[in-house]
């Protein structure tokens, strides 16, 4: 029996390149996105289902898992890939910005996750698969509600083995790092400094980094990541994708947090 993989965010980016590995390897794909009546490509492909899923909206998500459901007969893995980054100073943030940051990088997650699974653990079996971030194991400047989320969402993945792998499922965390998707523009929510003029020098040279940083423009790396995490039958936890990603994450392991944040300020001029 052919498997099943439901990706939220799948209109763009890594949720949309994944949606089509999955299918080229023979995968029942049902790709979830907020407005899939703008969807013709993947809407084209024989066995993707293209269904409408608002990660803040429950009643979209029981709807969305009931009709994929219905049309496959199970889930086998979940790719929860939706997210986008909020981006400035802390104290120039609004608390609707904070909360709508959390309500779709975190607690749509968990709303999506709790959606899947029941047939998980009905059929005792099933993948889940987080896509974080670099960013929820380094943190860069002016990214804080960001950060706070992906690193919430790491702590939320690696404690639910202890829950979920005693049932058959089991836990995988993807962990990208710069690429140039949607994530820069549409994705992205860059509030700054708000009228505050003490952070204005620094947030410019931050916004500069940005600009120059070396985004790479193979986010199919990124997709056979997803895929090795949903096929490699390990208990490996996380899959680090990029050269950044590794070489910030084995740089961060090797540093004092001192250390750490001095190169830190020394690389984006703050």
């Amino acid at each position: 029996m052919k498997k099943t993989v439901l990706i939220t965010g799948a209109s763009s980016g890594f949720g949309k390149v994944a949606a089509k590995l999955f299918h080229t390897n023979g995968w029942n794909v049902i790709a979830t996105m907020r407005s899939p009546e703008k969807e013709t490509e993947l809407s084209a492909l024989n066995d993707i289902f293209v269904t409408k899923l608002d990660v803040t909206d429950k009643a979209s998500i029981q709807k969305a898992v009931a009709a994929g459901v219905e049309k496959f007969g199970k889930i086998d893995v979940l790719v929860n890939n939706a997210g986008y980054g909020a981006l400035g100073a802390l104290e120039a943030s609004t608390e609707e910005q904070a909360r709508q940051q959390f309500d779709v990088n975190f607690f749509g997650l968990i709303a999506v996750t709790k959606a899947v699974l029941p047939g998980m653990r009905q059929q005792k079996d099933g993948v889940i698969i987080n896509v974080s971030s670099v960013g929820g194991r380094v943190t860069f400047p002016f990214s804080s509600l960001y950060h706070a989320t992906k690193f919430a969402v790491e702590g939320l993945t690696e404690s639910i083995q202890y829950e979920l792998n005693p049932l058959g499922i089991s836990l995988k965390i993807v962990e990208p790092g710069g690429y140039k998707t949607e994530f820069a523009g549409r994705s992205m929510d860059l509030f700054g400094v708000e009228g505050l003029d003490e952070y204005k020098p620094a947030f410019d040279k931050f916004a500069t980094m940005l600009e120059q940083w070396p985004m790479s423009e193979n986010i199919g790396e990124v997709a056979d990541v997803i895929y090795e995490a949903a096929t490699d039958g390990s208990e490996k936890l996380r899959y680090p994708v990029g050269h950044d990603a590794e070489q910030l994450i084995q740089t961060r392991q090797q540093m004092s947090d001192v250390d750490f944040k001095k190169m830190m300020v020394a690389q984006t001029g703050i």
